[in-house]
Formats: structure tokens, sequence, C-alpha cells
């Protein structure tokens, strides 16, 4: 997702970014970020504040050539007037909630955006109430050079998580599957997790930053109180549950954390995002790569990486529910 769209904020990023060298922990193995990630989840939500978390100390280690960063082999899409490399979209699960470790558990997944806002410009820039001020209803995303959108890969992501969870017995509603016109607004996204009552809710995105800026973040909800908004009793266990995601996404995937947003550590706290302030259960966005970058975009449109991603966000939710 861009920074002028629902998941970021422009004036922070100049901020978090001028002038900044690539942290340390971003050049690490992704196994010692996982396992830092890991010693961060088993701390006490409740001694968490409402500011993004710091590098701590790490053994040393010498991370061979290339640490972290995924390589795959991008084919040309078969479907006619797709994007090169853009994946076809894995059937829905016929099966839904079972038996397995997850049963008796919700999971909402938000594939962010929606493929038709782009012919719905009017309905989208529409402002709603986000509790402490007010935001558009949605955007349209980004897309990569080439032109594969975001609302494409957050859709595909989708259905490969939702594949997973169910075979694990968890009940997976989505805020939506592409078939609404435009849309859910912001508010709605929210609204559809509290009202499923979810164990937790995950938002995939991708971000649309400059060249060169690579690696994925996970954004965490602040503590932000006002209008219909109020995060306290879901800071602890989301920040819990995006520490349990950006884990599992780096052994899954190989991919490094963000260079540009979260200081190395892949985690990104924020109190201005409608989805997050709204929710009364456990929140986190994640933004799986940065689409305007060469190397990320090539992950990005690649299925194989695709089913990576999907199952690197599925495990970390697993963690965070015990399945």
């Amino acid at each position: 997702m861009p920074y002028d769209s629902e998941s970021s904020n422009p004036d922070s990023r100049a901020r978090r970014v001028r002038g900044r060298a690539l942290v340390a922990l971003a050049a690490l193995a992704p196994t010692a970020l996982a396992g830092w990630l890991v010693w961060q989840a088993m701390s006490s939500p409740g001694s968490q504040d409402n500011k993004p978390p710091k590098v701590l100390p790490l053994p040393s280690l010498s991370a061979p050539s290339g640490a972290g960063t995924a390589t795959v082999t991008v084919t040309a899409s078969s479907t006619p007037g797709g994007a090169p490399g853009s994946p076809s979209a894995p059937a829905a699960s016929k099966n839904g909630p079972g038996a397995g470790p997850l049963a008796g558990k919700t999971v909402v997944i938000d594939p962010g955006h929606n493929p038709n806002n782009f012919r719905h410009a009017q309905e989208i820039n529409q402002p709603v109430d986000i509790g402490t001020n007010k935001k558009e209803c949605d955007t349209t995303g980004t897309d990569t050079n080439d032109g594969y959108t975001e609302a494409e890969f957050t859709l595909d992501v989708s259905h490969r998580i939702r594949a997973i969870l169910e075979k694990q017995g968890a009940k997976v509603v989505f805020t939506h599957d592409g078939e609404r016109t435009f849309g859910p607004c912001v508010d709605e996204r929210a609204r559809i997790g509290n009202q499923a009552k979810a164990d937790a809710v995950v938002s995939v995105h991708a971000d649309g930053a400059d060249e060169g800026q690579r690696g994925f973040h996970v954004i965490l909800p602040a503590k932000v109180k006002g209008g219909a908004a109020d995060t306290a009793p879901i800071v602890g266990p989301s920040r819990e549950l995006g520490v349990r995601i950006a884990g599992k996404f780096v052994q899954d995937t190989g991919m490094n954390a963000s260079n540009y947003v979260g200081d190395g550590t892949a985690l990104d706290t924020r109190g201005d995002l409608g989805g997050l302030n709204l929710s009364k259960v456990p929140k986190v966005f994640i933004e799986c790569g940065n689409m305007r970058d060469s190397r990320d975009s090539a992950l990005l449109k690649s299925a194989d990486w695709h089913q990576k991603a999907a199952q690197g966000i599925a495990d970390g939710i697993m963690a965070f529910l015990g399945g």
C-alpha cells in the first residue's frame, strides 16, 4: 500500500527515512531476526507502550552472502492481458472449518483494497470516521511498474492463507472477496472483524515505496482513544500477533525486515489507521514487500512466493492462537 493511503503516513515516513542508514539488524540472517521476534513475543504485552520497539542486542552473527533474500524464478502469466508474472489464485477451500488445532477459532482476513476501486474514485474518496478524525473510505492501492496491482496480490495471498487455516480447523471470514463494486470502507473492515468476534484479524497489503526500499513490515495498533476508537484492550495481544507473524514470515519467506520502516525490527506502531483504531479484537496489518522495488516486485509477482508468504502469515496466526 502506498504511503498516501490508509496503511501509511507520509509525514511520519519522511521523518523515519530521512538521513537514516540501514540498521544492522536488517542485514542479519533471517533466523536472528526471527529469534529476536520470538523473544519479544514472550515479553509481557502489558509492559509495552505505543512506540515502535527498538533493536535489542543480539549475539554476534556473520550473515552469509545474500542472507535473508529469497530467490524465486518468475514465469510469465498465462492469463490473457495479465501483468508478467501475475499468479493465478488458488480455488477457494470447500471444506470450511472442522476438526484440527484451530477448531473453534475465528480468523478474519482482510485483503487490502479492491480490484474495482479505481472505477469508483468518488465513492472511495468519501471520508469516514475513524474515531480520532476522518479518512477516505479506501484507496486503490499500489502496483508494480508493469501493472500488477496490490489488490490482485492481496486477494491471491488471502485465498492461500484461508486454505491453510481451514485445514487446521479455523473458521475464516473475508472482509471481501473481490465481489464488491468498491471497498469495503476502512470502518466497515474493522466492524466485520468485531462482529465476527474474531480471535485474530490480519489485513494483507504490499507497499508502494521507492526503488531500493525493500523488505516487509507488520503494523501494530498504537494506544488510541477518541470517538468510537479505543485500542487499549487490543494493543498487547495485537503486538503479540504481529511479532508471531513477523517471526514466521522471516522463516518461511527468507525476506528481510524493511530497511525503511521499523528500524530493522519489521514492526511499526501506528495510530492513524482506521482499520486498527476501530478494531475491538487483535488486529495487525502486514506489508509483504515493496511493489515498486524491482527485486521485491519479482517476488510479489511469483505464485511460489505467494504461497510462502501465505504460509508465513498463517503460521504466525497459528502460533498466536496456540495451534
